[in-house]
């Protein structure tokens, strides 16, 4: 008698592994949400940070009041075509 129910306890608790695994790899398998899965609709991305304009190209911010508070380091990388890594 004694054996039939840690044999019964083991198949529970065997059981409910089993179900656990199952449940888990359901849940946070490959299939779900993948970050590096494309955007279904190209048109609705965003134009790139940093001012790259729709040819890949960085274009700088020539306005007077923007030009104002700029170190002279980052605007001789705006005039070399390079994208600002310098406040």
């Amino acid at each position: 008698m004694q054996s039939i129910r840690k044999s019964v306890l083991a198949l529970i608790v065997g059981g409910s592994m089993f179900t656990g695994a199952l449940a888990g790899a359901v849940a946070f398998g490959a299939h779900a949400a993948n970050a590096d899965t494309p955007s279904a609709s190209p048109s609705a991305q965003t134009r790139p940070a940093g001012g790259a304009g729709a040819s890949g190209k960085f274009t700088p911010n020539e306005d007077a009041a923007h030009e104002a508070g700029e170190s002279p380091a980052r605007e001789a990388q705006e005039d070399a075509g390079q994208v600002p890594t310098i406040p």
